[in-house]
């Protein structure tokens, strides 16, 4: 029977709304540190995220049927992106993220996923 032990981690890429579009340099650089992701099966998904204007709020807490558009919390940072990777240990995830925002030239914030 095989066991995985690997642990899961979310790595939100922070922006802000001063920040510029990617660059060249930088578009490569993050297809590049996917491709790395992808050939040590560490990466489980990637995807970047429209603007936080684009957002809708849903609360259905005990029946409020309530929705508001836009952010649930206006800042000037937000999530503009993510990974969903996998790291036989969290120093490995902490190498990984720093990599990432190497890479992509944001802040990064590493979480372990729970479950």
């Amino acid at each position: 029977m095989f066991y995985n032990f690997l642990m899961k981690f979310l790595v939100s890429v922070i922006d802000s709304q001063t920040r510029s579009p990617h660059t060249p340099q930088e578009i490569q650089a993050i297809d590049d540190f996917n491709d790395k992701l992808s050939a040590h099966g560490q990466r489980i998904f990637a995807g970047g995220l429209d603007s936080p204007a684009s957002a809708i709020v849903f609360d259905n807490r005990n029946g409020a049927d309530k929705s508001s558009e836009g952010p649930f919390m206006a800042s000037d940072e937000f999530f503009s992106g993510f990974w969903i990777i996998e790291a036989a240990s969290l120093e490995i995830a902490k190498e990984l993220a720093a990599e990432g925002s190497r890479s992509c030239n944001r802040k990064v914030e590493l979480r372990p996923l729970l479950g």
